[in-house]
């Protein structure tokens, strides 16, 4: 009995692959100048060769002295010290101030003071390092300095504040010393906040008018008020190790800047061979005169100028001495000029949340069907 093509079972697919195709043995390829290809390969995949410059390090530069500005004279009407103020901040963030009106004396025995606070053996040190970096106060962590056998660090770093907390932490592994320190801290932080609160409101005297709201924005990005970091230079420093520091300093400022946010920083920085002024464009560094506090612009200042005052960090270098030197960077900024509103209790409005309105809904529902029944009922 034939079979009809419908019943016939069906050929299941065949899902094997082609053959290779021949390949003849003995022959050349088939491109027929292959220097031709070679060289059309050479220019068009060509890769252009990259010049990086021999230092790409920032290059220091040594600059004019900025201005010395006479405190006492800074209202006056007859004087151009504001006008020099403002050129100088503009052009590279900061000038030089004398006759400010604080004490040497006031300044010897904070500066005496802060000497003791690196005495601390390092096991006290250590409790009090800075360390989450979110930790506003205490010592600087070293980074990038080998200390060669017989020297010790070309700086150290610590960061005071007014707080419970610096105070609780302190009090508990330098009693007698810290209390001595605060109070002398305290005393010229004083001082220095006057003189900075008359430089600033001189300022921004000849900025445009800003709203109190653009006011406050500026002051509350990251300022807690005033605060000094303390720094201890190390003597008899070789030119090497001296180097290597100034490059990690650089490197540091540019990248971390302040953990402070402020609007002036005055300087105390008697006896410092060098002031090294860090910004993203440049690092400029001259001689500080005798006697003179060095004021450099802040972040908030930068801000409310607009970018017209240049936000740079300033650091004074210590070369040849005999002896360990201290010294101070204040970082002030303004009380909040928030203004707090009283609002008449008569006049408030009440706002009633949305499970508030889902509880009165349901309890007005039981009563309209309670009030249906007994009217039904009687």
């Amino acid at each position: 009995m034939a079979l009809s093509p419908e019943s016939m079972p069906e050929k299941p697919f065949d899902f094997r692959a082609p053959p290779p195709s021949p390949i003849a043995s003995g022959r050349r390829s088939c491109v027929t100048n292959e220097d031709v290809l070679s060289e059309f390969l050479q220019h068009s995949l060509r890769v252009p060769d990259l010049v990086l410059p021999d230092k790409v390090f920032p290059r220091q530069n040594f600059i004019e002295n900025p201005p010395k500005i006479d405190f006492q004279l800074l209202s006056s009407m007859e004087s151009d010290s504001l006008s020099k103020i403002l050129d100088s901040i503009a052009r590279i963030g900061c000038f030089q101030l004398v006759n400010y009106g604080i004490e040497g004396e006031c300044i010897g025995s904070a500066l005496a003071a802060a000497a003791g606070i690196f005495q601390l053996p390092p096991e006290k040190r250590k409790a009090m390092t800075r360390s989450p970096p979110e930790k506003l106060y205490g010592f600087e962590e070293a980074h990038g300095e080998k200390e060669a056998e017989g020297e010790g660090k070309v700086s150290e770093e610590f960061v005071w504040c007014r707080g419970a907390g610096l105070k609780l932490e302190m009090e508990a592994i330098w009693p007698v010393g810290y209390s001595n320190f605060s109070e002398k801290m305290e005393s010229l932080l004083c001082d220095i906040e006057k003189v900075a609160e008359k430089i600033l409101k001189a300022i921004r005297q000849n900025l445009p008018p800003k709203t109190d709201y653009e006011i406050d924005m500026k002051q509350g990005q990251g300022g807690i008020g005033s605060g000094c970091y303390v720094y201890k230079h190390s003597r008899n420093m070789s030119a090497e190790k001296c180097s290597g520091s100034l490059r990690y300093d650089v490197i540091r400022m540019l990248i971390r800047g302040f953990d402070y946010s402020h609007a002036l920083c005055l300087h105390v920085c008697d006896g410092s061979s060098e002031f090294h002024v860090y910004s993203k464009k440049g690092w400029v560094s001259f001689c500080p005169d005798k006697d003179a506090l060095v004021i450099t612009v802040g972040d908030q200042t930068q801000a409310l100028s607009g970018g017209q005052f240049k936000h740079v960090i300033g650091r004074p270098i210590y070369k040849g001495e005999e002896e360990d030197c201290i010294s101070m960077a204040f970082l002030y900024s303004p009380p909040s000029t928030t203004k707090t509103t009283k609002v008449d209790p008569q006049k408030r409005k009440t706002t009633i949340s949305l499970s508030q309105q889902a509880i009165a809904a349901i309890v007005l529902t039981l009563v309209y069907h309670i009030l249906v029944f007994v009217y039904n009922k009687f």
